[in-house]
């Protein structure tokens, strides 16, 4: 029987585990993880994430007595570790170079502009003179943002050398001692979600993505409105730059903006999308990027020669009530009477994100995840960590149907917040 260490992440990568017969051995931080991890484990240890040294030590002797056959991860905290501890037990594995340089936005910019792919101006800054001096040279909107950040946090957009100036001391103050600053790129987002086995790339699915004041992410709809005639080209660069940067296996997610001079990256990991973008996927294209995760390189899932055709339309919605603490939320009965499937938590009860609750919605045309209950706070979304209020999820005949099923529920129900 194959054998897998799972660094990190949430329940629903390994929710194949028994179904394909890979032992999984999870390593988590205590507390940290869903109790339901146990029933699609070997077992479960304990250890930091981020720390592979001991994730090493932790894993040593299980893969001394039964050697491991990969080591997975599906999220940005521990894409550098699974590769240091792949190549330290000499498992196939994204190399370890590539894994750092996915992890530096400015190494990612670097390494696309040598080799001619992406011809997005930017710079590494380690100081306001050095905002100041880029936003100058560009005589336009600049953005800065955290080398290594995630979740939308800490990223700013400026016009001109007052305005990075200040932005670097808001930055500096929050802790960075340098940042990445790029051109800004004027355009609506889409994403192209990607799977790799050794060093085979497939590209799994197009969305486009609804952003809000913050530069966070509320919104998703596959397939993409926003592409038009870029799809093939988008594919083909997703593959162009994973090859460049040295990515060689498991899933990616890459952002661009599609500007009047076509898509420019924004963005590129080497892990599982988030907030919710691979059920998206699974809903619009017909494949499981949870079953690749842990089948495909071990040849028990079938990889495709080709893109999945198109099924039909799918579409992601966050919901934004008016900050404070939760009084009443109305018109879940309604919505439950109508036939949407309605997920919630029970008041006292922790989520551990939206991915695993997602598997209980899987067959519902419409489904609502609600983790907040009355007394809860309801806050601001500026982060992607912010995004814990809820979000509704439906299937459609195209894109269209499916967006109009999210505003749909998200008009009929009625938070009451103080």
């Amino acid at each position: 029987m194959p054998r897998v260490a799972v660094i990190g992440g949430r329940l629903h990568a390994v929710k194949y585990a028994r179904e394909l017969d890979v032992d999984v051995v999870l390593v988590h931080e205590e507390g940290q993880y869903e109790p339901e991890f146990a029933a699609h484990c070997e077992r479960i240890v304990h250890a930091s994430v981020t720390d592979s040294a001991a994730i090493i030590e932790t894993l040593a002797p299980l893969h001394r007595a039964r050697p491991f056959d990969r080591v997975l991860c599906t999220t940005d905290l521990g894409t550098v570790p699974a590769a240091e501890v792949a190549e330290a037990f000499g498992v196939p594995h994204t190399p370890v170079l590539a894994a750092r340089t996915i992890k530096n936005k400015a190494a990612v910019r670097r390494v696309l502009a040598e080799q001619g792919i992406d011809p997005v101006r930017a710079r590494v800054v380690r100081s306001r003179r050095d905002a100041a001096d880029f936003a100058t040279s560009l005589a336009g909107r600049v953005v800065l943002k955290p080398v290594d950040g995630s979740g939308s946090a800490d990223v700013h957009i400026v016009d001109g050398a007052q305005e990075a100036e200040l932005a670097w001391k808001a930055m500096e103050a929050a802790g960075y001692r340098e940042a990445v600053a790029e051109e800004y790129l004027d355009g609506p987002l889409a994403t192209v979600e990607a799977f790799s086995v050794d060093g085979r790339h497939l590209t799994l699915g197009l969305t486009d993505e609804s952003i809000n004041e913050h530069l966070v992410e509320i919104g998703i709809t596959a397939p993409s409105r926003v592409v038009g005639p870029h799809e093939a080209a988008m594919r083909e660069l997703t593959v162009q730059l994973l090859d460049a940067i040295g990515v060689t296996d498991g899933p990616s997610h890459t952002e661009y903006v599609i500007t009047e001079a076509g898509p420019r990256l924004m963005e590129t990991h080497n892990r599982m999308a988030g907030l919710g973008i691979p059920e998206v996927v699974r809903r619009a294209y017909g494949i499981d990027t949870n079953r690749l995760f842990l089948g495909a390189a071990l040849g028990l899932t079938e990889f495709p020669a080709e893109p999945p055709a198109l099924r039909r339309g799918a579409a992601l919605r966050v919901f934004a009530p008016p900050p404070g603490i939760i009084a009443a939320i109305e018109g879940l009965d309604e919505l439950a009477r109508l036939g949407v499937a309605v997920r919630r938590v029970p008041p006292g009860t922790r989520a551990f994100g939206f991915p695993g609750l997602f598997e209980e919605l899987a067959e519902a045309e419409i489904g609502v995840l609600l983790p907040l209950n009355v007394g809860d706070t309801v806050v601001p979304i500026r982060t992607g960590w912010d995004i814990r209020m809820g979000m509704v999820i439906a299937s459609g005949s195209d894109a269209r149907q499916a967006v109009e099923r999210c505003e749909q529920v998200l008009n009929a129900v009625e938070w009451h917040t103080s």
